[in-house]
């Protein structure tokens, strides 16, 4: 379980690294341009987002580098499992439909999930994108 504020141990942090390096290298079609180094000196400069990055892994996503953002300056992490995360299935949209149901309530809606991940659900553009990297 993560702590409050938001901070990996010095052992999560590594090892994390470590995946993304290595998704990073082996999957080079979906970040064509960049460097992991680059990547590597924001997310270090980042801690937040390698706790939303963890999150991600833990819940069974494979999150890595689609793209860089120049006018923000940041880089564009999407979830590029081939299937749902195991940790993520079975949810509403939305804390509305998540009320709606009478039976067989899920214990949290997507919204909220990647709310409390530190992370924002694809767009349909972005879907499309995510598609096209295979």
């Amino acid at each position: 379980m993560n702590n409050p504020k938001k901070d990996l141990l010095p052992q999560q942090r590594e090892e994390l690294l470590s995946v993304l390096k290595a998704r990073f290298e082996k999957n080079k079609n979906r970040h064509q341009g960049l460097e992991w180094a680059t990547v590597l000196a924001k997310l270090e400069a980042n801690p937040e987002k390698l706790w939303s990055l963890d999150d991600m892994e833990t819940t069974g996503g494979e999150p890595d580098v689609v793209g860089y953002d120049a006018k923000t300056d940041e880089f564009i992490f999407f979830d590029c499992s081939a299937e749902n995360p195991k940790g993520r299935r079975s949810v509403c949209y939305d804390h509305e439909a998540l009320e709606s149901r009478k039976e067989h309530k899920p214990g949290n809606s997507a919204i909220e999930m990647a709310a409390d991940m530190g992370i924002e659900l694809l767009t349909e553009e972005q879907y499309r994108q995510l598609q096209q990297l295979g």
